[in-house]
């Protein structure tokens, strides 16, 4: 079957790319940068990957006409806190005008369970989605899912930052708003199910785990699993506003996405019951038994998709390609150079910079940069790294964001997405001579891009120095 998979960079989308290659479909990969699929190019290799941009469809943009089936995994809500539903809304109504010059059979969309009369903005956004999907000439199945429990998701990773980080919290009433958690594997695999369903075509189904716990009760079922005290005091006073700061300073979530966050946590979520599961044959399982397999998957660094390699979890929302050619007019620059004890070995650190491996000199000092970029309404450097050795054009590390990451030409860029009064890059590069280049460059914005520069100078001159030479030599 030819598959049309849009969303294809994000959290679900990448997983929902090896399954269906695994499934011997052939995949259609719809995605606004080619660039930057987070994939390897073996899997490349296998797939047909199209530019397409559902919020400014052009007029002669066309998908391919013979795919058979598409899934819809098109979502906003970090990108705004105000007009995410309008651009969720845009998005669908341009699918179904393009998936009509198709051959599509059928469409399946992941959307958000909502079986409360009061419904938070994301949720009626997601419901909204689903009612201009049905309006298509296909068979449309919705999926609607609550918490998904697994490595690199959202909900996994602020539960898994709040309970590592505090073991005191005092915490708003949401905490004991009922959900219903489905694990990543369980998710999967009823994407995967319903796909050439016939029985599945134009309806929609709840999907959810074998658990149904309170928020308290998940960070409580976490703390277990990871042996960890902590202890959690519920008060009544701290508003959604609050609620939204708390969960920004203190997880690696953007605050966009934190404040959406908290406005659905006080709907109940819970997934209305259905066979689906019996019908496809898939083995629900439990809280306990979804954080166990994400740290197997965290454990063996085999963490396929994280959603903090989504663009909308740093400041700049779309198209980076313009800044993959580092300026040099107007520009101030850090230049160092070192020729490479062993050059293999030299970009194997390159390529494992930044998250729990740090910058290799002077690292508390980029903590303490993190720490003020936090404060300053930044990304920081919680978002880490996905992975620890492997790294893709698009990957978020750290505050910084992944523009090229070319091991065979030996070449890593990046570009701050870190509060800063103007534009900086950090380029790597090792030359046919195993001399290892290191590169800082900033383009000031005005008189306070220029002081904030000369002001960094005396910590300029021993931190990238220092990382020069550990890159190196391994010194």
């Amino acid at each position: 079957m030819k598959v049309l998979l849009t969303g294809a960079n994000g959290y679900i989308g990448v997983r929902l790319l090896y399954e269906l290659l695994k499934a011997d479909h052939k995949v259609v990969c719809a995605v606004r940068n080619a660039a930057r699929l987070s994939v390897p190019q073996e899997i490349r290799d296998q797939i047909e990957i199209i530019e397409v941009d559902f919020l400014k469809v052009e007029l002669n943009q066309k998908l391919p006409q013979d795919i058979d089936a598409a899934y819809y995994l098109i979502h906003s809500m970090t990108s705004s806190t105000e007009d995410f539903d309008q651009l969720e809304a845009q998005s669908a109504q341009h699918f179904v005008k393009l998936i009509r010059e198709t051959d599509c059979k059928q469409v399946i969309y992941l959307s958000g369970i909502v079986n409360e009369d009061k419904l938070s903005k994301h949720l009626l956004s997601r419901k909204r989605v689903e009612d201009i999907l049905y309006t298509g000439d296909y068979n449309l199945t919705v999926l609607r899912a609550g918490i998904i429990v697994g490595s690199g998701s959202s909900s996994f990773e602020i539960v898994r930052d709040l309970c590592e980080k505090l073991p005191v919290m005092i915490t708003p009433k949401w905490v004991n708003t009922k959900t219903h958690p489905i694990a990543i594997r369980n998710v999967m695999s009823f994407l995967i199910g319903v796909l050439g369903r016939e029985d599945c075509y134009r309806q929609s189904f709840d999907i959810g785990g074998k658990s149904i716990l309170t928020y308290k009760e998940m960070m409580q079922g976490y703390a277990k699993n990871r042996n960890l005290k902590l202890a959690i005091i519920t008060v009544p006073v701290m508003t959604p506003k609050l609620s939204s700061y708390w969960l920004y300073f203190v997880t690696s979530t953007s605050y966009k996405l934190a404040q959406n966050l908290v406005n659905s946590m006080a709907i109940e979520v819970i997934a209305s019951k259905n066979d689906l599961a019996q019908r496809l044959g898939i083995e629900l399982y439990d809280y306990q038994e979804a954080l166990t397999m994400a740290f197997a998957k965290i454990e063996q660094n085999q963490v396929v998709s994280s959603w903090k390699d989504s663009m909308v979890s740093g400041r700049f929302k779309y198209n980076l390609n313009k800044y993959k050619q580092v300026p040099s007019y107007g520009c101030l620059k850090d230049a160092q150079k070192l020729a490479a004890n062993d050059p293999d070995a030299a970009l194997e650190r390159i390529w494992s910079i930044g998250g729990k491996n740090g910058y290799y000199y002077a690292t508390f000092l980029w903590k303490i940069r993190g720490y003020l970029d936090k404060l300053l309404g930044g990304v920081g450097l919680r978002r880490g790294r996905t992975n620890p050795t492997t790294i893709y054009a698009g990957d978020a590390l750290d505050f910084w964001r992944v523009l090229v990451a070319d091991r065979e030409g030996k070449r890593l860029l990046l570009f701050a997405e870190m509060r800063v009064p103007g534009e900086a890059w950090l380029e790597f590069e090792i030359d046919e001579n195993n001399v290892v280049h290191q590169t800082a460059t900033f383009r000031p914005k005005g008189i306070w891009g220029r002081l904030y520069w000369y002001s960094m100078l005396p910590f300029h001159y021993f931190i990238f120095a220092g990382m020069m030479k550990h890159i190196a030599t391994g010194k």
